[in-house]
């Protein structure tokens, strides 16, 4: 088997289980790949065998079987930018906090290895948001996991974005931004914006205004395949458009149309972890007497 392996710093208490995680694979005869950054970062806080190779964003994963993500869901979907239309299967580690993506806990490391070995496991499909835009924005890597955003810079009063969907006029969003979201990323920024939490496998976006000055503008979910397109008015002639984490500075006169991304990402799941599990841990539903009884 040959396992890619892309990282974020961990704590000094997690080095056990990520050691942990080499040597059961190497154990295994795995052949290990490890992205550069990280494998410098691993050489000086744990051990791993001298000749490991590397790779970078961009290369061919060829043979893959498996992307190993350790990290929050931030670096899950780091992951997913350096699989792309590859579609190999992401294995997300939990060192970080909350975890809705990355659902494997740093102590089950050895389990979840033995199931991908014996085969016990599912193949979760996300789909994914693509931001077709007229100037080279995002350097080739158009596409995320979670959300599209538009956004107002730090000092800029609030932007009026002009919304169509599929060449119709929808409405004009007078905010500090409006993001479309994902069913993957209806947990995150969405979330966070009063949006809907919608299944996995919905297949639908979610067009969600962040900071509306009108209050009786409320998050939408339209079908994925619709294409949306924007114009952008504020006071300042610049705005920030994101794909997840990744923002870049751009102008008023930029042509933007989003869309879904004509393949997904793969997450393997593990057979004793559901979404609707996941909601309740991770939210805290059902923390209420009533339901003790």
């Amino acid at each position: 088997m040959k396992i890619a392996v892309i990282g974020k710093p961990f704590s000094d208490k997690l080095k056990p289980y990520i050691q942990g995680l080499f040597e059961e694979l190497i154990n295994r005869n795995a052949e290990i790949i490890v992205v550069e950054y990280f494998k410098i970062y691993l050489q000086n806080n744990i051990s791993i065998p001298e000749g490991m190779r590397v790779f970078r964003r961009g290369d061919k994963l060829t043979d893959v079987n498996f992307v190993f993500s350790i990290g929050g869901d931030g670096t899950l979907l780091d992951a997913v930018t350096y699989v792309g239309a590859q579609q190999i299967p992401i294995l997300g580690i939990n060192t970080g906090r909350l975890g809705f993506l990355a659902t494997i806990a740093y102590d089950n490391i050895p389990a979840a290895i033995d199931a991908l070995y014996k085969g016990h496991y599912t193949i979760d499909e996300r789909s994914l948001i693509r931001a077709d835009t007229d100037q080279e924005v995002f350097d080739g890597i158009n596409f995320g996991l979670n959300e599209f955003s538009i956004l107002k810079t730090d000092t800029s009063t609030m932007i009026v974005v002009h919304t169509y969907l599929d060449g119709e006029y929808l409405n004009s969003y007078w905010a500090d931004g409006l993001l479309v979201s994902t069913p993957t990323g209806s947990t995150g920024y969405s979330l966070s914006c009063g949006g809907p939490v919608v299944l996995p496998q919905t297949n639908n976006f979610i067009i969600s205004p962040v900071c509306p000055h009108n209050l009786n503008v409320r998050p939408l979910i339209v079908p994925d395949k619709s294409v949306i397109t924007f114009e952008i008015e504020g006071r300042s002639n610049n705005f920030l458009i994101s794909l997840d984490s990744r923002s870049r500075s751009v102008d008023a006169s930029i042509q933007i149309a989003v869309r879904k991304e004509n393949f997904n990402a793969k997450l393997v799941k593990m057979t004793h972890v559901n979404f609707l599990n996941t909601l309740r841990t991770k939210l805290n539903w059902g923390f209420d007497k009533r339901n003790d009884g």
